[in-house]
């Protein structure tokens, strides 16, 4: 069907979080909703192969609690943006990112529009059309354009998944997060007057950070994946994940050994570095840390890049570990997340 249609694709960045997602929807689904003639089918692309959407366990949550089937969605395996561009056929807007990884470079003419949230790395002429502003989401831009449109565009589904993106990203609006602005306030706030019908904000935050946080179901190696960081020098290659998960309980998993071994030879990496996180009633974290590699100087050196730092410094207990190629540790520093520990592992290799 696709083969001489001009195709407008409107895609979020790489992490394909809630947010990317959902203002790739709204917004392409507005866009065909109100351009005048179009020339172009309007296609919302999701940045990861399809393999990859049951990490997503938010999006996965909140797109099935409204309806919306993963057989609908389109993803960045299913649809050749560099065959479509070359044939010139292809405009692209990007959301929630403005600058395309290196691997898309080429893509970079096809660019048309670009929505973001994060502060400008680079310009961009005309005729490209450009609205970056310091908000908590990048859903509330995508919602501040759909309002200023004709009425009866916005229907109950895409507010909905507006309202729990913005909610999610600004942490409930609590200003103590410090990520929420007037603007995403003033676009929740809109979204309830027009759908009175839409869930208290308390539970639709509950029920998507519960999700955010939900693996039961994910293997081992979908869980290391899920949120996965990784540092490389020249001998070496080290992976960091973020788990959503107690250590104790991570560490007890059957076959875990296997499956760490197995995780890390099959992306060549010389060890790893487990970040656990789990939460009390009051959202209040536990931090934890397990250092991984059957190589013993490397998994000494880690261990002692991450005991001695002081740049944050980590405040360390050693935990008891079940297996002598796992290191465990209590970190008393709640604060310090993986941002923090990554330059100490920078450094340390």
């Amino acid at each position: 069907i696709l083969q001489h249609r001009e195709i407008h694709v409107v895609m979020g960045n790489e992490a394909c979080d809630l947010d990317s997602t959902v203002s790739a929807l709204a917004l392409a689904y507005f866009l065909a909703q109100t351009t005048p003639a179009p020339k172009s089918a309007f296609v919302p692309v999701l940045n990861i192969p399809r393999a990859d959407f049951a990490l997503r366990t938010e999006t996965t949550f909140l797109l099935r609690d409204r309806g919306i089937p993963a057989s609908s969605l389109i993803f960045r395996d299913e649809i050749d943006l560099g065959g479509l561009h070359h044939a010139g056929l292809l405009s692209l807007t990007l959301v929630d990112h403005h600058i395309l990884p290196g691997a898309d470079a080429a893509l970079e003419e096809a660019v048309v529009e670009v929505l973001d949230h994060r502060p400008l790395e680079r310009e961009r002429g005309a005729p490209c059309r450009v609205t970056v502003e310091p908000v908590g989401s990048c859903a509330t831009l995508v919602t501040e354009r759909i309002l200023q449109g004709p009425p009866g565009v916005l229907d109950g589904t895409t507010a909905a998944l507006l309202h729990g993106t913005i909610l999610l990203d600004c942490i409930n609006l609590s200003p103590a997060a410090g990520k929420v602005t007037p603007r995403d306030v003033a676009c929740v706030s809109l979204l309830e007057e027009r759908f009175p019908e839409l869930p208290a904000r308390d539970a639709v935050f509950g029920a998507l950070q519960a999700a955010k946080f939900d693996v039961t179901g994910l293997t081992t190696e979908q869980m290391l994946r899920k949120d996965l960081k990784v540092l490389s020098n020249d001998e070496v290659v080290i992976a960091i994940s973020g788990v959503f998960e107690d250590l104790e309980t991570f560490l007890l998993r059957p076959g875990l050994l296997q499956d760490l071994e197995a995780f890390c030879q099959a992306r060549g990496y010389a060890g790893l570095v487990a970040m656990t996180v789990s939460f009390n009633q009051r959202h209040e974290p536990t931090r934890k840390l397990a250092v991984y590699s059957q190589q013993e100087p490397l998994r000494s050196t880690l261990c002692r890049a991450l005991e001695e730092a002081t740049a944050p410094s980590l405040l360390l207990q050693l935990l008891p570990s079940p297996w002598p190629c796992v290191a465990a540790y209590a970190q008393g520093n709640a604060v310090a997340a993986r941002k923090k520990v990554l330059p100490i592992l920078r450094a340390a290799l």
